[in-house]
């Protein structure tokens, strides 16, 4: 319970109209899981601003509102308390509820086993004293005095975890709480990003036992060397623990099964044995840190070894479930870092079972150590794990590395969205097989783990991140306030669409031509093949060979004009490639039989395009004089559709779609005249986007989507069918706004002045990111889910748009330029029109300098 009085005592503040509430339930910091009765935190942060909630949290049910801003919510019978900074305020009444209801408290840090070993002191010092613990991820400098507004009086001591990304964290939350005891787990390259080096982390940990008085505790790992090294920095006494028999509190003969871990506990010179439900051979430190801390205490041996008996994995934390067709799922889904998942594989390997799998997201904030991380990971993974399914860009190192280490490539999937992780094996488990799944937060591997629930009802009582808050939450972060978001489940669903349209019997080339139409050919090629993609189609050697060093085994075949001189190099990437020259494809065979290998190619037929390809009357000879040729593979020959997607082309109905079937016609002489000549070319195909929905006659055995398979129709007269969705948005932020006086010039050239007193607000994007100057702009994009006309010339990195008749427009809000924001949305289609141009355009010329992320 939260009383307004040791509010104000603590922080100053002042109530702003009347009281209605003088005690509230909890805090609450975000609007969208408040209860009734608790009191709202409106904070300003980079990103938002919690007054803008106010209004809403009052009609919900808010008793209070703790605001920076003076205001009257009488009107809503809710009681409004006014500080200078909210952060602060909240500080400052930790400081004083913890002396007011003399609490004592143990601080526990670390770059890992945190949380498990705070639980786990907190089982055993509850034996003896009432005691409060931190809940959830409520651990920083905002998050821990919200999770201290469920103390109560009655709460002897409290177990507070501390967390830190920031230098000097530790130092404040000690100020905050003043620990008597204080535990350190490891030192490792978590948030080695944040902290540059392994010494700074350990130099930001260690100000925990230096801020412990005389007659207070340090308890420290003596196995981590910069955790044991911390004993020089505290006056507090000392208890180290760890697997080194120089550790006061020794753990020796441990045993890891199916069940937890045994351990025989020594502590000045005498045993005891403990047996705890927690998996893997890394959980003794927890078992062992916690054993130290009762010591400290004075809690008795019979009751730290009955509470460790009675502790349980936490959601989320190698927590062993039912798992889909009799396999054990082990959920490790909270957090991952280097050290926390090679404990993991470690913990795999020593579990019984038919076969090991390891589904594993990309690990995140390790700085200069992020590749040799994932690399050490897919190591050890080729080590323990029968089968490897990644999701994500840098998940894909251990892929990669696990390959290298000798997982076959039937082994490993490489996937980016959860719905291709989770089917890439779901089909092949079966009966006592072991699933690891682990990944960083932002991965959200829980959603993943879902899908292998032996029930799938149980995920909310026993995953992590369940709540309605959390499934509206998706973390991005993009490199620059300007980035595209990539809906890969957009474009796993058009695939999938485009695979029935067809059929099984016809194979499908996936057209990711300039990195798959601006949406970045790396995620939508895996994601592509994960949903009945067969081949992948580029327009040269370099997007094939960035396919080929992301790890994509699929077949590529190139589309465009491949000179003699690369031909080398398309034999050594295993490349398909077209030919319609024979000094190109002489080239390919000389290369195929330098290397001691072969070459697939597909010949090019111009049946009416007038670009790339063979005339229909110099195939056969062609075809006839390649045949010959050592080390080349004629695998497959098309043809190219000019206007499938203008049926009614020139205003005349019915042209267009004419003039296709007569290069149908024309292509299906080519083949026959082959085929009379005794020739069989497996692989056929003709169709594009516009041609797969119009003309089923164009399949053949193979068809060739682009542009629908981004959810965009091929052309005004050839939409999608329903249910394809498009899966770009482009984005960017409102970086600054400024009121102008009328006849204020705005942007190079003074072509715009306002004819009245102007809001006008910058925007970090312009033609350099494919936001075209001219000699048409894009008009209009989304501000507050309104259009806001640009005004003013589109610079080369900023853009100015007219904000005045938007109210409440500010710095960091959300601006669309292609996408939907509350009931508006603007189309590439619409942009396309603006621009005078198509909508394959649009999305292509978005330049590489903006983030992709998905």
């Amino acid at each position: 319970m939260i009383y307004l009085d040791d509010i104000l005592a603590s922080s100053e503040g002042r109530v702003c109209g009347q009281v209605f509430a003088r005690e509230f339930r909890d805090f609450c910091y975000d609007s969208r899981i408040l209860k009734p009765g608790e009191l709202f935190l409106a904070v300003k942060t980079e990103k938002a601003d919690g007054h803008d909630y106010i209004e809403q949290v009052c009609q919900d049910g808010a008793a209070g509102v703790l605001c920076q801003e003076e205001m009257d919510l009488s009107r809503y019978g809710v009681t409004c308390i006014q500080v200078e900074n909210t952060r602060r305020a909240l500080t400052l009444w930790a400081r004083h509820i913890l002396g007011r209801f003399g609490t004592e408290v143990i601080g526990v840090t670390g770059s890992t086993g945190k949380t498990s070993t705070k639980e786990a002191i907190a089982a055993v010092l509850a034996t003896a004293f009432g005691v409060f613990k931190n809940f959830g991820n409520y651990n920083d400098r905002y998050g821990l005095p919200i999770a201290l507004g469920r103390l109560l009086p009655e709460h002897q001591k409290a177990v507070l975890e501390m967390a830190c990304d920031s230098f000097g964290e530790i130092e404040d939350l000690s100020r905050m709480t003043s620990p008597r005891v204080g535990v350190v787990t490891t030192v490792d390259h978590t948030h080695l990003e944040y902290f540059g080096t392994l010494d700074n982390i350990a130099e930001e940990e260690g100000k925990l036992v230096a801020a412990l008085p005389e007659d207070g505790y340090a308890i420290l790992n003596y196995d981590d060397p910069r955790v044991r090294a911390m004993v020089g920095r505290t006056s507090a006494q000392v208890i180290t623990y760890g697997t080194d028999p120089g550790a006061d509190v020794f753990g020796t003969a441990i045993e890891s099964t199916n069940h937890g871990i045994n351990v025989q506990i020594r502590y000045r010179g005498v045993e005891h044995g403990a047996t705890v439900p927690l998996l893997g051979r890394h959980s003794v430190y927890t078992v062992l840190g916690a054993a130290a801390a009762g010591l400290a205490y004075g809690v008795s041996w019979d009751d730290i070894l009955r509470a460790l008996s009675g502790l349980r994995p936490l959601k989320g934390r190698l927590n062993p479930l039912p798992g889909i067709n009799g396999s054990l799922l082990l959920d490790d889904t909270f957090s991952a870092s280097p050290t926390s998942t090679l404990a993991a594989l470690d913990a795999l390997e020593g579990l019984e079972g038919a076969r090991k799998f390891a589904i594993l997201g990309d690990m995140l904030r390790l700085g200069a150590f992020e590749e040799e991380g994932h690399r050490e990971v897919g190591r050890r993974v080729a080590e323990v794990a029968d089968v490897l399914v990644t999701k994500g860009d840098r998940a894909r190192l251990i892929a990669s590395e696990a390959q290298k280490a000798g997982l076959g490539r039937d082994q490993v999937f490489i996937t980016y969205t959860t719905d291709d992780a989770a089917r890439s094996v779901v089909n092949i488990i079966g009966p006592r097989d072991v699933v690891l799944i682990k990944g960083a937060l932002e991965t959200r591997m829980e959603e993943v783990a879902a899908k292998f629930l032996a029930d799938p009802g149980s995920a909310e009582a026993v995953l992590v991140r369940q709540s309605a808050a959390w499934k509206q939450i998706y973390i991005i972060r993009p490199d620059r306030p300007t980035w595209v978001e990539i809906d890969l489940g957009a474009i796993a669903n058009n695939v999938g669409r485009l695979k029935r349209m067809v059929g099984e019997r016809v194979g499908i080339i996936a057209s990711l031509k300039a990195d798959a139409y601006g949406h970045g050919a790396v995620k939508v090629a895996q994601t592509a093949l994960a949903n009945g993609v067969d081949i992948l189609g580029v327009a040269c050697l370099s997007e094939a060979v960035t396919l080929r060093r992301a790890d994509v085994t699929a077949p590529i075949l190139i589309l465009g004009y491949t000179p003699a001189w690369q031909a080398r190099d398309a034999v050594l990437s295993d490349l398909t490639v077209t030919v319609f020259s024979l000094d190109v494809a002489k080239a390919l065979s000389r290369a195929a039989t330098d290397l001691d290998s072969e070459v697939r190619v597909h010949v090019k037929v111009d049946t009416g395009m007038g670009r790339l390809g063979i005339p229909p009357d110099e195939v056969l000879g062609f075809v006839r004089e390649i045949g010959d040729l050592p080390g080349l593979v004629l695998e497959g020959i098309f043809t190219h559709l000019a206007i499938a997607d203008m049926p009614d082309a020139h205003n005349v109905p019915g042209w267009g779609r004419e003039y296709t079937l007569e290069q149908l016609r024309s292509f299906q002489r080519v083949l026959q005249e082959l085929e009379d000549d005794g020739i069989h070319i497996p692989l056929v195909h003709a169709a594009n986007s516009a041609a797969m929905i119009t003309l089923p006659e164009s399949h053949f055995n193979m068809v060739r989507p682009g542009i629908a398979i981004f959810g965009l129709d091929p052309s005004s007269q050839v939409p999608c069918p329903p249910g394809f969705e498009p899966a770009l948005c482009f984005k960017t932020q409102v970086a600054q706004v400024k009121d102008l006086p009328t006849g204020s010039y705005v942007s190079y050239g003074c072509t715009f002045r306002t004819k009245g007193q102007a809001r006008i607000a910058v925007i970090p994007v312009g033609y350099a990111d494919g936001f075209r100057l001219g000699p048409h702009n894009w008009g209009e994009v989304l501000v507050r889910g309104r259009r806001a006309p640009l005004v003013g010339r589109v610079c080369m990195d900023q853009s100015m748009i007219d904000v005045t008749d938007i109210s409440g427009v500010r710095q960091g809000d959300e601006v669309v330029l292609i996408g939907q924001q509350g009931g508006e949305r603007i189309t590439v289609g619409e942009v396309a029109e603006r621009l005078g141009t198509i909508n394959y355009e649009v999305v292509s010329e978005i330049l590489a300098r903006v983030p992709r992320v998905s």
